[in-house]
């Protein structure tokens, strides 16, 4: 159980509802009407509990739960222990998070300007609107319904923000334009000047930093993520994006929508991320490359070239997924027999 000095629960919910909301078929015999009053792991369930099932691995503890419902697919519903109710789906786990969802919903802002913010005159705020204490909204902002801007954040001049979004504490904002049901988690730094200069043996000259950053629907973008403005062109992030935790994002990049980049990896300046690109933790990639709609990039690889859509590569500098792994079993034998060789 969640504990209820951080979260909210809703509920309880029908079987029949939580069915709906996870886009699932319940299973022949179970009660529509049955009450659910919370999610819980599968070990730890109770009969007034929902649980899910998403890994074949946990099919032990599935068979032992004692949850009253499980999502799960619809392929081991036969691996189920008597008396649990079922929801079926071919996506037990997007099933879950929305349950999860309905269960706990995002607290509503405290609607109003808290007298330690500081709001220009010439800002706007939209109705319903959380400033929080210490935070700093400059001349010329706009930011939407419903939004939340937590404590010693900075919204900048002119900056955008749309409806239904957060901006967490100690987040900072400037030269950008933030779509509506965004998440900027606290310690974000949005809109600073990108990383270009003209190199020079008298003095490095900095190259005026004259676009924008562009951050599209629905995106979450990680505590302590910078994401550099452009140059001349626009940073931009495309919708549903999600960006973990301390995250580079280099001036005049691409992320089409969906696109997942995990924790403590960089993207360079002008490469463009075609959608859903997955980019795993501690990934770099260089400037000016393009990679392809549904690339994924495997953990601590080094991207130098172009990758096509679709293609998986691991590795530095990364190579196909399937030449990474040989290279890594070859050298893995060379260093086997070397060490044989030298114990004779």
């Amino acid at each position: 159980m969640a504990d209820p000095r951080f979260f909210h629960r809703a509920g309880p919910f029908r079987l029949a509802e939580l069915a709906r909301i996870a886009g699932a078929d319940l299973a022949p015999g179970a009660d529509p009407d049955r009450l659910l009053h919370d999610v819980a792991p599968l070990q730890e369930a109770g009969s007034d509990q929902l649980s899910f099932l998403d890994n074949r691995k946990y099919v032990e503890a599935f068979a032992a739960s004692r949850a009253g419902a499980c999502v799960v697919h619809p392929a081991l519903a036969d691996k189920a222990p008597a008396g649990m109710a079922l929801l079926l789906t071919k996506k037990p786990y997007k099933g879950y998070a929305l349950c999860a969802q309905a269960f706990y919903p995002l607290p509503k802002p405290e609607s109003g300007v808290n007298p330690g913010a500081h709001v220009h005159p010439t800002a706007q705020v939209g109705e319903g609107t959380e400033v929080a204490p210490g935070a700093v909204v400059e001349a010329g902002a706009r930011i939407g319904a419903r939004c939340r801007i937590g404590a010693n954040a900075v919204v900048g001049r002119s900056v955008e923000i749309g409806d239904d979004t957060v901006v967490g504490p100690c987040a900072s904002l400037s030269h950008c334009l933030v779509g509506s049901r965004v998440v900027i988690y606290p310690g974000a730094r949005i809109g600073q000047d990108g990383f270009g200069f003209a190199m020079d043996a008298a003095g490095h000259v900095r190259v005026p930093q004259l676009g924008r950053v562009i951050i599209e629907d629905d995106v979450e973008v990680g505590a302590n993520v910078t994401i550099d403005r452009g140059a001349g062109p626009d940073t931009v992030i495309g919708r549903g994006s999600m960006i973990d935790n301390l995250v580079q994002i280099g001036h005049n990049v691409t992320l089409g929508p969906g696109c997942v980049v995990v924790a403590q990896a960089g993207i360079s300046g002008s490469t463009r991320l075609d959608h859903h690109v997955v980019l795993a933790a501690q990934a770099g990639v260089t400037g000016h490359l393009k990679i392809g709609a549904g690339a994924r990039i495997a953990a601590q690889s080094g991207v130098m070239r172009d990758v096509a859509p679709g293609a998986e590569v691991g590795g530095s500098p990364a190579v196909p997924m399937r030449q990474w792994l040989r290279q890594v079993a070859a050298l893995g034998r060379l260093v086997r027999g070397k060490g044989e060789r030298d114990d004779g």
